[in-house]
């Protein structure tokens, strides 16, 4: 080993690329790669998301129909047969509330409840939710428990 053949370590220098629009003796001056007029080769284009060429875009091509309100509020249904599951496995023993709902990830800390009427309760549960439906309601005061609306 002397001093003409020494190499830097491996992967210790990476290759910088070839350098464009440094003047016409780099071999890429000019027109710097980008070709001749038009707008990709001008400074700050960028092409808009949906672009097709000055085609109508898809997004505006398909109809637009219907209604959507604004003041609509979205619900997360928990259903009655997941609560009996949920005694069962004793998971919950007399009270299920709205943190309950939450740290048993059946629904997040920004969404509102609402108890929905499928399956039989046969347990004795306080159930605190946004809102119940008549058939849930029902069925968790005939089983002997109560509905609280938060």
């Amino acid at each position: 080993m002397d001093l003409s053949n020494l190499k830097p370590a491996e992967g210790s220098v990476k290759n910088q690329g070839k350098r464009i629009g440094r003047g016409q003796g780099s071999g890429k001056g000019g027109t710097a790669t980008r070709g001749h007029k038009g707008a990709k080769s001008r400074s700050g284009y960028s092409k808009k998301v949906g672009f097709e060429g000055g085609q109508m875009p898809l997004q505006r091509r398909v109809p637009k129909f219907g209604f959507t309100n604004v003041n609509r509020v979205e619900y997360q249904g928990v259903n009655l047969d997941t609560l009996q599951q949920l005694v069962d496995d004793k998971v919950i023993k007399d009270t299920v509330d709205f943190k309950t709902l939450v740290e048993l990830r059946l629904a997040t800390k920004n969404d509102l409840v609402k108890i929905l009427g499928r399956g039989e309760l046969k347990s004795k549960l306080k159930v605190s939710a946004h809102k119940f439906t008549a058939s849930a309601k029902a069925a968790i005061e005939a089983a002997g428990g109560e509905a609280v609306t938060l």
